[in-house]
């Protein structure tokens, strides 16, 4: 595969907040997102995606889009995927870092004997994502598997 790039520009505003747009996102709806240093840290601002937010919702997002690739080609059918995710930053060794990323991912499927297959899903696009792959922080998951039914309408 051919390296692909991504480019991202970000522009101070005033204070500790400033904007950061994409030109390949800009072109199709605009899309901006105003980032800060966040309260914990001197001047932050409350309230403003921050660097660290982004940090873990990009291993969150990846994920989430990693998973659907695989379960496409598991054909593993679900009703829905969501993540919550945690990061701790911390100092180690005099540096701030992004020491551990908690992801909770919850997969919804029909059907309990397709359980143990959403598992091993799951588990397979952690190993798989990009970003993951890409940091030094140390990458949990706790996975939930829930069964719903499926409700068949009765004439």
């Amino acid at each position: 595969m051919e390296p692909h790039y991504y480019n991202v520009e970000v522009n101070w505003e005033n204070s500790r907040k400033g904007i950061m747009c994409s030109p390949e996102l800009e072109e199709n709806n605009g899309v901006c997102i105003e980032v800060a240093t966040p309260p914990e840290f001197p001047q932050g601002i409350e309230g403003i995606w921050s660097p660290e937010h982004l940090f873990v919702s990009a291993v969150s997002s990846c994920l989430m889009t990693t998973f659907l690739a695989i379960a496409e080609n598991f054909k593993l059918e679900f009703e829905s995927f969501s993540c919550s995710a945690k990061g701790k930053l911390e100092m180690v060794d005099g540096k701030y870092m992004m020491s551990e990323i908690l992801l909770k991912p919850t997969v919804i499927i029909h059907h309990e004997d397709h359980t143990e297959k959403a598992i091993r899903v799951l588990e397979k696009s952690e190993r798989a994502c990009l970003i993951t792959n890409s940091i030094k922080s140390k990458v949990t998951m706790e996975i939930d598997v829930q069964v719903k039914p499926m409700l068949i309408a009765k004439e």
